[in-house]
């Protein structure tokens, strides 16, 4: 007789933003005249960059001529984007990867959660709280986080609390784990880490024998000089660090889906290269982002894509700018929205996270999301994001005033 997986009958019978697509729904359908503000998922809303668009057209047509027409990607991408990579993200800034070390991807939100196929289902992990919820909820589904009490913490997980106190940035954890999740600039608190405590991390994981799981998705995003943009930029994460890595946020990839992971060929586990492993699920499961796409994800890095990109990324900071400068106006604890467009607002009146959600909604029109869907130590916070349009972010802070 067949059977499921049960471990997925321990998760919530939904995504955080799928509940929250439920109640928006719910609202507009009593309120069909009210104009909402949608502050909540972060999904761009800028039109792609006009020199990614000339490339995507120009792959297009070279799919309709046979001698340039190309079938299935190479296992780890296409060379010239790998080699764009590398030259930009990573040799640029002092860091030693080569081109064969990154793998080309739909996404990081794919790879953060297909990265744990490669470790054994005992391996203690450490997440911070908040934190993203598709690090934990993944390994939830490959059996790796014990059992959840009714506050939604997971007896098997090792928590590392994000406070106002210790500026939304985690201390290394007094019990060690195997596999650390770490997110900087940080979604969805907004906070950043310098590199010298980046190096903390780095030591602390050699030290103890840890594999580092570092989400950069944000990194287009960061203002401040002593925040690094890669763990690389640490001596000693070759040999403990993998990379994950989205166009979705910086070149606004969110509906054409690229990204990509970087595994260093030193770092081993029990002497085996999890370069190895990963190659080998990548080839097995995964035919590749589209040639097209990656063609794309080239042109972000050509001297007009870099132009027009950092035009978008400074609107969307612009908002970032206008949400936080206008809470603060107003009254609210804030934090975040400098190195990251994310806002990370402490709740009014010890309101909880859903409560004031529901506020905001029915009062104002105006969508966030609730802070304890990102964790335990979420709740009394709230987060809004800064990739609305500039009319729309300020009609949203000019009705939050006027509650």
């Amino acid at each position: 007789m067949v059977k499921i997986n049960d471990n997925y009958l321990k998760l919530k019978s939904s995504y955080l933003f799928s509940d929250i697509a439920r109640k928006v729904k719910e609202f507009e359908s009593s309120n069909p005249d009210k104009k909402i503000i949608r502050l909540g998922i972060g999904d761009v809303t800028q039109p792609i960059a006009p020199a990614i668009i000339a490339a995507l057209h120009g792959a297009v047509d070279e799919m309709a001529d046979e001698a340039t027409f190309k079938g299935y990607a190479p296992d780890l991408g296409y060379e010239f984007l790998r080699n764009t990579i590398a030259e930009n993200d990573f040799k640029a800034r002092g860091c030693d990867i080569a081109a064969d070390e990154i793998f080309v991807s739909d996404g990081a939100k794919s790879d953060s959660g297909n990265i744990q196929e490669i470790f054994a289902v005992d391996n203690k992990i450490a997440v911070c709280d908040p934190v993203y919820p598709v690090y934990v909820d993944t390994n939830v589904m490959a059996g790796r986080t014990g059992t959840a009490r009714d506050d939604g913490v997971w007896s098997d997980v090792i928590y590392m609390p994000c406070s106002a106190e210790n500026g939304f940035a985690p201390e290394l954890p007094k019990t060690e784990p195997d596999l650390i999740y770490l997110c900087f600039p940080n979604n969805p608190t907004g906070a950043t880490i310098t590199k010298s405590a980046l190096q903390a991390w780095v030591d602390y994981a050699n030290k103890i024998g840890a594999v580092i799981i570092y989400d950069a998705a944000y990194e287009a995003y960061i203002s401040e000089n002593d925040v690094p943009h890669s763990i690389y930029e640490c001596d000693g994460a070759r040999t403990c660090a993998i990379e994950l890595h989205s166009f979705s946020k910086n070149a606004g990839f969110t509906g054409v889906r690229l990204g990509y992971t970087v595994i260093p060929k030193d770092l081993k586990v029990d002497g085996v290269m999890l370069h190895s492993l990963w190659a080998r699920r990548h080839g097995t499961k995964y035919n590749g982002a589209p040639y097209i796409v990656q063609k794309a994800g080239a042109a972000v890095y050509t001297d007009e894509g870099k132009a027009q990109i950092k035009e978008q990324i400074a609107y969307y900071m612009r908002n970032a700018s206008c949400i936080l400068d206008g809470l603060k106006s107003a009254g609210y604890t804030v934090s975040g929205g400098v190195n990251a467009p994310y806002i990370w607002l402490k709740t009014p009146d010890r309101m909880d996270s859903w409560a004031f959600f529901d506020y905001l909604l029915k009062e104002a029109g105006i969508v966030g999301t609730p802070g304890v869907g990102f964790g335990p130590h979420g709740e009394g916070y709230f987060r809004l994001t800064a990739f609305g349009s500039y009319e729309n972010t300020k009609e949203a802070i000019e009705r939050i005033k006027s509650l």
